[in-house]
């Protein structure tokens, strides 16, 4: 009985709601109706951004000055176990030359945009960003583990609000019969209903009523394991206070028929119109319907002109608020039923309504502003989503979206942004590991309090610097200033916010170097694993600078 009353009210309009709307999707599903049926494509209008030119940078200046207004929501309700990691996928590290995980890396940039945004206000009262993280009984656990046994990464622990979603039920017919568990008849099957929940969970939770009451205007969405997201966070939320979106959507370029969804303004034939994301299989027959006979086809740019959703949202809080009373949150559903047989009267095994977070614009009314904001893939999209055996299948030329590749992306972004800012970065090697074929960049990182936007980044070097191909470069500590560095090895720089360090010369030792890992050999750690490398640490020049004052770091 707990567990129907559960499944009662976590779903909004409880269990006769689900099942009614379970028979009309499941009706639908047998039909064969399109769910596009009557609707016309074509390019919505959106922002298209360069990154390091003078618009770029004053939209970030814009997004940083209004971060200490928004709240970002991180969904991550799922385990690592398509990756083969048997952690929660927030505990991996994004990359392996620090070794710091997705949350840290996460935190520390929600604290660096707290403490830029709150500066630029000019003395204004410290406010905290709030994150709220959407878990499941597979995660939540675990992620409490992981925030109070490294002290929240520096957040207060206030300031951080787990919010759990629960699972649906299982149906058993296309009547939306109840499924029950096959060792246990007093027992219903459920499973995850996908991270649409999240705003069901915000809206009964009250935290978007808190929220404005505080005086917030903004809500950032975003998933588990893309290491680049925070460097598109500043632009894209300059976007939003710029244009007044009601709902923003984070773009890449995509090529046509990309596995990947594509934005797109839908236009009925009764004169309503929506701006959402259309799965990639289901663009190209919809263009193909309507009056495109060659489907989804690249411009005259070598991209489709449909951009490429990354499920990275940012909504006005004014009008999220006042969509959700309407909604309580509920966002559109489908149903994916396996059928048994061509008679589409009995399926393969249970089934379930499924929704996703992208899809809340669907509900809106025509008066919504909304739109998109399109950045180069290399600054920010890198989503670490398959395991070695499957990422080595991915067809040559398409993102194989591994721990290996979104490791790499962080330090080839990172070597692009300060070549962009004059420093001279050496070319990348290729190389292959667990069967993929990537660029080897210098391994560069550093903390979001060095650099959170690229202002930051041309205020703290000069075009007198160089990294080679082979360097590693790790920079910890918001006033460090490369001056005429040259590395051709291992620098690591440690500093606190009091002390001024600059970087000059010639600095050369063995460094650091990658070598090669099977992902089967089971002698080292999953994490180690799946990447197809570990970092040997010959040599390094390691500095810590823990007293106020100014410094001179050379050889």
């Amino acid at each position: 009985m707990l567990k129907v009353a559960r499944l009662n009210s976590s779903y909004p309009g409880g269990l006769k709601a689900y099942i009614q709307n379970a028979r009309k999707l499941l009706a639908d599903s047998k039909a064969g109706k399109n769910p596009y049926d009557g609707f016309t494509p074509s390019v919505p209008s959106g922002e298209v951004l360069t990154f390091g030119d003078d618009n770029f940078i004053k939209l970030e200046e814009a997004g940083v000055r209004e971060a200490k207004n928004a709240a970002f929501v991180l969904v991550a309700g799922g385990l690592g176990e398509r990756l083969g990691y048997k952690g929660i996928k927030l505990a991996l590290p994004a990359e392996t030359t620090t070794g710091k995980c997705f949350l840290q890396q996460y935190i520390e940039s929600i604290l660096a945009l707290q403490e830029a945004s709150c500066k630029l206000a000019g003395g204004q009262q410290h406010m905290q960003i709030p994150l709220v993280i959407m878990t499941s009984d597979d995660t939540n656990a675990p992620t409490l583990k992981l925030l109070e046994s490294n002290s929240y990464f520096g957040m207060v622990p206030s300031q951080v609000k787990l919010l759990k979603q629960e699972k649906v039920a299982c149906l058993d017919d296309n009547d939306a019969r109840l499924a029950l568990d096959p060792n246990d008849k007093y027992k219903i099957q459920t499973k995850p209903h996908g991270h649409g929940d999240v705003h069901a969970l915000l809206y009964s939770s009250g935290m978007l009523y808190h929220w404005k009451s505080a005086g917030r205007k903004w809500v950032l969405f975003f998933q588990d394991t893309n290491g680049l997201l925070f460097k598109a966070i500043p632009a894209s939320l300059g976007v939003s206070a710029t244009k007044g979106y009601d709902v923003n959507s984070l773009a890449v370029p995509r090529k046509a028929k990309e596995a990947i969804g594509g934005i797109t303004k839908l236009t009925h034939a009764d004169g309503r119109t929506m701006v959402i994301n259309v799965e990639y299989n289901q663009l190209d027959p919809l263009l193909r319907a309507t009056g495109h006979p060659d489907g989804d086809v690249n411009c005259e740019t070598g991209y489709s002109p449909y951009p490429g959703n990354i499920n990275q949202l940012i909504l006005k809080l004014d009008s999220y608020i006042e969509e959700l009373g309407k909604t309580r949150g509920a966002i559109a559903e489908f149903v994916n039923p396996k059928y048994k047989d061509s008679s589409k009267t009995s399926f393969k095994s249970s089934t379930r309504l499924e929704c996703m977070m992208q899809d809340y614009p669907k509900t809106l009314p025509p008066s919504a502003n909304v739109g998109f904001t399109v950045m180069d893939t290399w600054l920010a999209y890198a989503p670490v989503k398959n395991n070695p055996e499957d990422a080595a299948k991915v067809p040559k030329g398409n993102p194989h979206h591994s721990a290996t590749t979104g490791e790499m992306a962080i330090y080839r972004a990172n070597s692009l942004i300060l070549r962009k800012a004059g420093v001279q970065i050496a070319d990348p090697v290729n190389d292959v590991f667990n069967g993929q074929e990537v660029e080897v960049w210098p391994r560069i990182t550093w903390s979001p309090m060095w650099a959170l936007i690229f202002a930051d980044v041309k205020r703290k070097v000069n075009d007198k610097c160089f990294v080679s191909q082979r360097s590693t470069l790790v920079i910890n500590g918001q006033n460090v200033f490369l001056d005429g560095l040259s590395l051709d090895g291992t620098l690591v720089v440690n500093a606190i916010d009091e002390a001024e360090v600059k970087v000059v010369g010639s600095i050369q030792n063995k460094g650091w170097v990658l070598k090669h890992v099977d992902y089967k050999d089971t002698s080292f750690p999953e994490e180690i694993r799946m990447r197809g490398f570990k970092i040997e640490k010959l040599e390094q020049l390691e500095k810590s600078y823990t007293e106020p004052g100014n410094f001179c770091l050379s050889s």
